[in-house]
């Protein structure tokens, strides 16, 4: 009985194991693909949603990146990382927050880690794979379930689906512990396109009736 009883759980070991591996060469294939790109453009939907609460918001944003430059926009408010200051720009406040942010610093989060925020910090497993589309348009989306090494995160677990067929990332489903589901689905993805040179760079004669806050 022993015998048969380390059998079984060596097959369901070797399986987990198996399932692992999968998810990982998956991941690291996305992670290959994006860093290919000379310059990557989103358009994306941003949904929070928690029940209790009776929270359910939808809000669309863009954002650019090339190098070690980004271009954020949401909610009105524009966000320019030059490669070495931030500006956050917010029409409403009429004011400008100019401040440095050290790549290396943890803490900060940048638009452009949803694309490999997942190296990092996670055990990941295979989930389910779901069809969407219709016809000869359908793709399948793999999804893998990412869980925080750090029992302390306010993150119960990530869903990250990725087209299989692009390797590229479709959604990142993001339950916390709170029950808050933060998803973020991706409507338009292109790569490499010819970009303005002044799109990561900031005009201030465009802001000059707006405050500006000089952080450091």
């Amino acid at each position: 009985m022993k015998k048969i009883i380390l059998l079984i759980f060596g097959f369901y070991a070797f399986g987990i194991s198996q399932e692992n591996s999968d998810a990982e060469l998956l991941l690291n294939k996305v992670s290959e693909n994006i860093k290919s790109y000379e310059n990557i453009y989103i358009n994306y939907a941003y949904t929070l949603q928690n029940l209790e609460e009776d929270i359910n918001q939808t809000n669309n944003g863009s954002f650019v990146t090339e190098n070690d430059s980004w271009r954020f926009e949401m909610l009105g408010v524009t966000r320019i990382f030059d490669g070495e200051k931030l500006y956050s720009i917010s029409p409403d406040d009429e004011e400008v927050t100019i401040s440095s942010q050290d790549p290396e610093d943890e803490t900060t989060i940048t638009p452009n880690q949803m694309l490999y925020f997942y190296e990092d910090g996670y055990y990941f497993e295979m989930d389910e794979s779901r069809l969407i589309g219709n016809g000869k348009f359908r793709k399948k989306i793999q999804y893998v379930k990412l869980i925080p090494k750090d029992s302390e995160a306010e993150i119960k677990y990530i869903l990250l689906g990725i087209d299989t067929e692009f390797n590229q990332i479709y959604e990142v489903i993001e339950t916390g512990k709170n029950e808050t589901v933060t998803t973020i689905s991706i409507v338009d993805f292109e790569f490499n396109l010819p970009l303005d040179a002044k799109l990561f760079v900031f005009d201030e004669d465009k802001y000059k009736d707006y405050y500006m806050n000089i952080l450091d």
